[in-house]
């Protein structure tokens, strides 16, 4: 019986090490896709898909790997430097949504064109807004003496839940935008499959590490 567990183990932490490696893959992967497809610099317009999908697809996904157990890259580090690496990737991250926000504004009023008029734009500006808003509320981490109605552990898990809330409306803004008139005629046939499957897969794989590393070990302790 014992035997059998260990076996099962090992092959759930394998699982999760081959799983975590192909979202490390897949997040660069769609972002030298993007980047190679939109040239940033050569239009204005140019830096916005280029500056979102590094910001949702590469550095959030990374920003959260970085706590994974078994797939970060930083796995020597302390704690206090996964917390800092952590809040350094999230930082850039929403950096670069923002200013991806701005040039697409500044793009629209140019060429005179509405705002939010589709779902990619009325999504992926409420994304910005949850990524800044949690990035605000995760300074009570850094500083607990902030905010002290809750407890850290509660803190802990209201951050990790929002934050997968946040990154989960990332991939759906990635997929909408993939829809979209410029990226529809920019890719297409399986290329347009394959880069539609990336904020999937990536999805798929946070959400199973911060449910196991906070949601599910919150509820069994209940």
């Amino acid at each position: 019986m014992s035997q059998s567990t260990d076996s099962d183990t090992r092959v759930h932490r394998a699982l999760r090490v081959l799983s975590g490696a192909a979202a490390h893959l897949t997040a660069l992967t769609l972002t030298v896709s993007v980047t190679c497809v939109s040239q940033p610099g050569t239009s204005l317009f140019s830096w916005h898909p280029f500056l979102m999908t590094l910001a949702f697809s590469f550095l959030m996904t990374e920003a959260v790997l970085v706590f994974s157990p078994d797939s970060s890259l930083f796995r020597s580090l302390s704690r206090r430097a996964h917390v800092r690496t952590h809040w350094a990737l999230q930082l850039l991250a929403v950096l670069c949504a923002l200013l991806g926000l701005g040039i697409i504004y500044t793009n629209k009023m140019q060429q005179g064109k509405r705002h939010l008029s589709t779902w990619h734009g009325l999504l992926g500006t409420l994304t910005v807004l949850c990524a800044l808003l949690q990035s605000l509320g995760g300074v009570s981490l850094l500083y607990p003496k902030l905010l002290q109605s809750w407890s850290l552990a509660q803190r802990k898990l209201y951050h990790a839940t929002a934050g997968l809330l946040g990154y989960l409306l990332g991939c759906a803004s990635l997929l909408l935008g993939m829809c979209s008139i410029w990226f529809s005629a920019s890719v297409t046939g399986v290329s347009w499959y394959l880069c539609a499957m990336c904020p999937l897969l990536t999805g798929l794989v946070i959400m199973n590490q911060v449910s196991n590393a906070y949601l599910y070990r919150k509820k069994s302790q209940s």
